[in-house]
């Protein structure tokens, strides 16, 4: 089932990046706040991991937010590890073919490089089906339907990653395709 998903999320893609990819839902100002109701409430913090615990908090992981399954959170629990962060959009087909090597490097890689999944431009029920269909829950997602995060990171479209170092210093933001994307995580991973 899921080479069928991936092979048609791949077909999609290429007619989609054919045809100039998903960054027809560019995002503005205007459109984060369109009929999306604002966040609820204070996210709870997290509770780091030992070797976390004491590392210092970059202003870049100073945000908090909920997961799509109604968890608070709060990315101060990211420090003191390599991080990439993927923007993405429920609609989104390049997105979608993207999935499946996000997921692969959470299973490999999820010991040594925290991955975040930025779902923002869709509603919560559109972002849970995504995640099902693409079978990448496995990687916490945010529902950044506000767009703060992706405000905080000045992405205006989708699929983009942000690749940030232990220290949270970005060292790269982005589209790349899935090869180069499992080079970069692996290389992250060290």
């Amino acid at each position: 089932m899921r080479v069928r998903l991936v092979a048609a999320a791949l077909l999609a893609a290429a007619v989609v990046v054919g045809a100039g990819g998903c960054g027809g839902g560019t995002a503005t100002g205007a459109d984060w706040n369109a009929g999306q109701p604002a966040a609820a409430g204070p996210a709870a913090e997290q509770e780091p991991a030992a070797e976390q615990a004491a590392a210092p908090v970059p202003a870049t992981l100073k945000f908090s937010g909920t997961t799509l399954d109604g968890k608070a959170f709060d990315a101060a629990g990211l420090a003191g590890r390599p991080t990439v962060l993927w923007f993405w959009a429920p609609w989104c087909a390049t997105c979608f073919g993207q999935a499946a090597s996000v997921s692969d490097m959470q299973a490999e890689f999820g010991g040594k490089v925290n991955l975040l999944g930025v779902a923002g431009l869709g509603d919560a029920n559109e972002m849970k089906e995504f995640v099902t269909d693409g079978q990448v829950g496995n990687v916490t997602h945010l529902n950044d339907q506000t767009g703060a995060v992706w405000k905080k990171f000045k992405i205006v479209e989708q699929s983009t990653y942000v690749f940030l170092d232990r220290d949270g210093k970005v060292l790269s933001t982005g589209w790349m395709d899935s090869l180069d994307f499992e080079g970069k995580v692996a290389e992250l991973a060290g």
